[in-house]
């Protein structure tokens, strides 16, 4: 990695881009507990370390150059991820703090009941959720726990494992359906479509091609980019939908949804609990850790 140039100091970012949000220097300096002649010194400094003026003062207040709307659109992510990651560091050594990144719908619909019942039990730990389709091995040393989706093997990851994903199809328990014989029988039905171009999920078309079926979505089929999404769908009653197990077992026993036939892809793979190998896991991290394991094998 090269050697970053010299920046100018984080207060004179931070009071310029105050005084950018807020339109004055005497709002940004309330907001920041400085007198508007300290915001004012912050922001000359910035203006000489970026050698031109980022600001126009005039009677109607203060308003950004041209320099300095370029500049705060590179300034205001970078401040908002240094932030982040400030904040991630802290929770990740907090002790009594424990962080977990799983995919939004393993956060919403198998870890949040968890934790829910895991906060009942352990009142003096928080659980601090992290859901992000784009999660990989790579982001897991940031956290003290992530929940992937594989085989059990990444290099540098403890692993262990939490439940096997099963893919079926589902709709309202109202709806009524016809012989269903073969996987290609769900052709004729209306089928609510996953858009996983984005990221790594089942769709209609791998399913099919599971059961050496060929699928071609319809142009005009209902369409969503998240699993919660076409679940959604399906309760609604416009059609029907993938269900993985963990995220539907609930409702068909329940007796909201319903399966649709009997056809199930095993995918082959599981989701695990994975924490980096070589950092020691703190003492409320460990209590989370050996309570979720037990719960899995109840």
């Amino acid at each position: 990695m090269p050697k970053p140039k010299r920046l100018p100091p984080i207060h004179a970012m931070l009071a310029f881009e105050a005084v950018a949000r807020l339109g004055s220097f005497s709002a940004a300096g309330n907001e920041l507990y400085l007198s508007q002649s300290a915001v004012s010194k912050q922001v000359r400094t910035l203006e000489e370390y970026t050698r031109t003026p980022v600001f126009t003062r005039h009677s109607r207040g203060t308003e950004l150059t041209a320099a300095g709307v370029t500049l705060l659109q590179e300034i205001q992510p970078a401040l908002a991820q240094l932030s982040a990651g400030i904040d991630r560091v802290r929770q990740r050594h907090d002790a009594h703090t424990v962080t977990v990144i799983a995919t939004h719908a393993v956060a919403q619909y198998w870890l949040f009941p968890k934790v829910i019942a895991f906060k009942r039990a352990h009142p003096g730990i928080t659980i601090r959720i992290q859901s992000d389709n784009a999660i990989t091995p790579a982001v897991i040393n940031k956290y003290d726990f992530g929940v992937l989706f594989g085989n059990g093997q990444w290099p540098g990851l403890e692993a262990s494992p939490l439940f096997h994903e099963y893919v079926y199809p589902v709709c309202r328990v109202d709806m009524p359906l016809p012989d269903l014989n073969h996987p290609r029988d769900l052709k004729q039905l209306p089928l609510i479509e996953m858009d996983s171009s984005d990221w790594d999920c089942i769709d209609w078309r791998a399913w099919f091609a599971h059961f050496n079926e060929d699928y071609e979505p319809h142009p005009d089929a209902l369409t969503f980019n998240q699993m919660s999404l076409t679940y959604g769908a399906a309760l609604e009653g416009f059609g029907v939908c993938l269900g993985w197990d963990f995220l539907v077992s609930k409702a068909v026993n329940e007796g909201t949804l319903k399966r649709v036939g009997d056809f199930v892809y095993d995918v082959g793979k599981m989701d695990y609990l994975v924490h980096h190998a070589r950092e020691p896991l703190k003492p409320a991290a460990k209590t989370f850790q050996h309570w979720l394991l037990e719960s899995v094998r109840m």
